[in-house]
C-alpha cells in the first residue's frame, strides 16, 4: 500500500477573536513583498528613483485584485454574479482567476506607463515579469494551504491526500505550479542579469509569457476541474485562456530574437 501524504493543514494561521489570519492571506501578501523587492532591485540598476517602485506597484495591486477578481466572475462563474452583482464585491469569500490577473497587470502596467513615457512599454514590462514571477510561486502555495486547485486522482508515490475535501490521492499540482514558477523566475531573473544590455524589448515578457503560460495549460492536464461546465470540454477554461498569452509570448520573444540577430549582423559581432 502506497504511503500517500494526508494533508489537513488548518488554512488559518492563528485567530484572535473574529480576526483570523490565514496562511493564503500571509502568502498573497509575501508575493506582493516579493514582487516589490525584485522590481525595486531592477530599477535601481537601471538607475530609476524608488518612487517609480512605488508608483507602479500601487497601480499594479489594483491591477491585479481587481483582475482577478473580474476574471473569476466572468470566466468561471458568470450566471451567479450576474444574477447578484454585488457578490463580484465579496473578495473575502474567494474567487480570484490568475488569468485576470494577467489581464489587470498588462492593464494597470499599460496605463502606468501612459504617464510616464520614458522607456518603451515593453522594456517596462520585461522588467516587471521578472518582478512578478518572483511572487507567484507563493500564492499557489497559498492555494496548498487552503486545499484548494486540487489535482487530478493519481496512484503517484508523491500524491497527497487533500482530507479537506476527499479521501482521494490526487496530484499536488498546486506544488507543481509553485516550483515551475520559482525555476522560471530564477531563468528570467539570470537572463536579465548577464543579457540585459543586448537583448531587445520584449525579450523578456515573450519568454516568461511562453514558459508560464505553456507550464500552465499542460498542468491543467493533472488539476480538477474547477466548476462543472468544464467537464465536457476537451480542454478546460485555464487552458483556453492560456492560448492567446503563450502566442503574445512567443510572437514577442520571435521578434526581440530576430531584431537582435539583425543588430549582431550589422554590427559584425
Amino acid at each position: 500500500m502506497l504511503a500517500f501524504i494526508h494533508w489537513d493543514v488548518d488554512p488559518e494561521l492563528f485567530r484572535v477573536g473574529e480576526f483570523a489570519v490565514r496562511y493564503y492571506g500571509l502568502l498573497f501578501s509575501t508575493a506582493i513583498v516579493a514582487g516589490y523587492f525584485t522590481l525595486n532591485h531592477l530599477f535601481k540598476n537601471e538607475g530609476l528613483p524608488e518612487n517609480e517602485t512605488e508608483r507602479l506597484s500601487l497601480y499594479l495591486l489594483v491591477g491585479t485584485v481587481v483582475g482577478a477578481r473580474l476574471g473569476h466572475t466572468l470566466f468561471y462563474q458568470p450566471g451567479v454574479y450576474l444574477a447578484d452583482p454585488v457578490k463580484i464585491l465579496e473578495v473575502w469569500k474567494g474567487g480570484l482567476a490568475s488569468h485576470g490577473a494577467a489581464f489587470g497587470l498588462v492593464a494597470a502596467s499599460y496605463l502606468f506607463h501612459k504617464k510616464r513615457k520614458r522607456e518603451s512599454y515593453l522594456w517596462l514590462v520585461d522588467r516587471l515579469v521578472v518582478a512578478v514571477t518572483a511572487g507567484i510561486g507563493f500564492v499557489r502555495i497559498g492555494n496548498l494551504m487552503n486545499s484548494e486547485i486540487v489535482g487530478a486522482p493519481t496512484d503517484a508515490a508523491w500524491a497527497f491526500i487533500f482530507e479537506r475535501v476527499d479521501m482521494i490521492p490526487r496530484h499536488p499540482s498546486q506544488l507543481y505550479e509553485a516550483i515551475a514558477y520559482f525555476a522560471i523566475f530564477g531563468v528570467l531573473f539570470y537572463l536579465y542579469k548577464r543579457r540585459r544590455e543586448k537583448f531587445h524589448d520584449g525579450f523578456l515578457i515573450g519568454l516568461g509569457l511562453a514558459l508560464i503560460f505553456t507550464f500552465r495549460f499542460l498542468v491543467e492536464f493533472v488539476k480538477a476541474n474547477q466548476v462543472d461546465f468544464e467537464s465536457g470540454m476537451i480542454v478546460n477554461m485555464g487552458q483556453i485562456l492560456s492560448l492567446p498569452f503563450i502566442a503574445t509570448g512567443v510572437w514577442l520573444f520571435t521578434r526581440a530574437l530576430i531584431a537582435e540577430r539583425k543588430a549582431n549582423a550589422n554590427t559584425g559581432d
